[in-house]
């Protein structure tokens, strides 16, 4: 897959070098996953701490389907 490069704001949570979409997904749920931002009920929302509400645009939960479209608008 061709590397895409993350904005400031996912750099902050995947680091700042181009890396392939897949990595870059494999990072974040990993970022998830070490801080415990899956919510415990539903395992289909996160719970966005401060670096991850920024890529939300400001939202503190979101569904994992939706959090794909809101990290696309973070790389170019």
């Amino acid at each position: 897959m061709k590397p895409v490069t993350p904005d400031v704001a996912l750099s902050a949570v995947v680091g700042s070098k181009p890396l392939p979409r897949t990595e870059l997904t494999k990072k974040l749920w990993d970022y998830i996953k070490k801080n415990g931002l899956q919510d415990k009920k539903d395992r289909k929302t996160i719970n966005a701490d401060a670096s991850l509400k920024v890529v939300f645009g400001g939202k503190s939960k979101v569904s994992m389907f939706e959090m794909t479209k809101l990290v696309s608008g973070h790389v170019s």
